[in-house]
């Protein structure tokens, strides 16, 4: 049985998935769509503290503290102790109710300046670096860090990793369950997350990450790690309704399965409208055209909006075709009772698609991002599942 809560320091947070930062992915909107269906906690996004510290306002600007006083967490990197201090200074300033650092981003822009998991092979100054943190935010403010199970499968040192940053004052550690060489490729190993498990005394959550894109997997990650939470990230773009699924499973509910044509439409449409809300004036139509991609994935007629998108510039006229696209669609379901999808591409037509469209380089880094988080039972007397 699912326990009620989780504690993370003097944090309580209610059973459900939560949100971690994805840059350019979890902007107030996103992350507002995400707790509005359920997700206990999200985070901004992935935030240099360097910048934040000179003021660059693309970084200040990501900062936004979630509506209508909802708890929400700030992700910062780098590797200095001092930017790292004041970047967390900066988070509590605008409510944040955990500050957490980020040494798994695998991106080469961000190792190439020695942070992110570059600081997996520097664990003096990742203890260093937390215990920077931890004397600059109030006690009462949790500070807590995510990384991955090692630079290479040469040099796997998770548990030992995650026991100095603990005693440097960590109160929640996650594991992404890939070494910072293998980036987002093969899948997600499950032991050396369990491993932490066991090393970490109790009272610190240990979350599981990577994977995880539907309930199957969640309930695979928990049982087989024995973590107090899982963390979703990439799983959750477009699909918002997956944290309604794990809160519904994670309170002993039944699972609401997924959405609707206007489940869809509804929930693109309070997207769009908090982007067009808040969003940088000259970032709008991108933006939006970004929530067309998403809500339209998969669907017929899908492809075509997302082609007509660059059509226009104009607002309105965005709005519109989706709008006509949910109108189709939702005459399809109604008549056949089934949502109307696009069977899904083979592997070797993705692949010439990937390769052919791009002169044969492989497809760009995925964004930077961490991932969110879903609470977890306790692990006796059988193994738990992590939110």
């Amino acid at each position: 049985m699912l326990r009620r809560f989780m504690r993370v320091g003097s944090l309580e947070i209610a059973p459900g998935a939560l949100l971690a930062p994805m840059e350019a992915v979890t902007d107030l909107a996103f992350r507002t769509v995400c707790e509005e269906l359920g997700a206990a906690l999200t985070f901004t996004e992935f935030l240099s503290a360097e910048a934040l510290t000179r003021g660059a306002r693309k970084a200040v600007d990501r900062m936004w503290p979630s509506l209508e006083g909802r708890a929400f967490a700030v992700q910062i990197f780098g590797r200095e102790p001092d930017a790292l201090a004041r970047a967390a200074e900066m988070a509590v300033g605008i409510g944040a109710a955990i500050v957490d650092i980020n040494m798994g981003c695998p991106a080469k822009k961000v190792t190439a300046g020695l942070c992110g998991s570059a600081l997996m092979r520097e664990p003096d100054l990742a203890a260093r670096l937390v215990a920077a943190v931890r004397r600059a935010v109030p006690a009462a403010i949790p500070v807590t860090v995510k990384h991955r199970t090692g630079w290479d499968e040469c040099s796997i040192n998770a548990p030992e990793f995650a026991q100095r940053l603990v005693d440097a004052g960590a109160a929640m550690i996650t594991v992404h369950g890939r070494t910072r060489a293998q980036g987002f490729s093969g899948e997600a190993q499950h032991a050396p997350i369990a491993a932490v498990r066991a090393a970490l005394p109790p009272s610190v959550p240990v979350i599981g990450n990577g994977d995880v894109k539907d309930v199957a997997a969640w309930e695979r990650m928990r049982v087989a790690t024995g973590c107090d939470a899982v963390m979703i990230g990439r799983g959750s773009m477009g699909n918002p309704w997956l944290f309604r699924s794990i809160a519904a499973v994670a309170r002993g509910a039944e699972d609401p399965g997924p959405p609707t044509i206007e489940d869809r439409r509804r929930v693109w449409r309070r997207h769009a409208e908090l982007t067009l809300a808040y969003a940088p004036e000259k970032m709008r139509v991108h933006e939006l055209r970004k929530t067309m991609a998403w809500y339209s994935r998969g669907l017929w007629g899908g492809s075509q909006l997302r082609q007509r998108s660059f059509t226009t510039t104009e607002v309105s006229a965005l709005k519109d075709m989706t709008e006509l696209m949910f109108d189709a669609a939702a005459g399809v379901e109604a008549t056949t009772g089934a949502v109307p999808r696009v069977a899904p591409a083979s592997a070797v037509a993705k692949a010439i698609r990937r390769h052919g469209g791009r002169g044969g380089h492989d497809e760009a880094e995925p964004p930077l991002m961490e991932e969110a988080v879903t609470m977890n039972a306790p692990a006796a007397p059988a193994p738990v599942a992590a939110s």
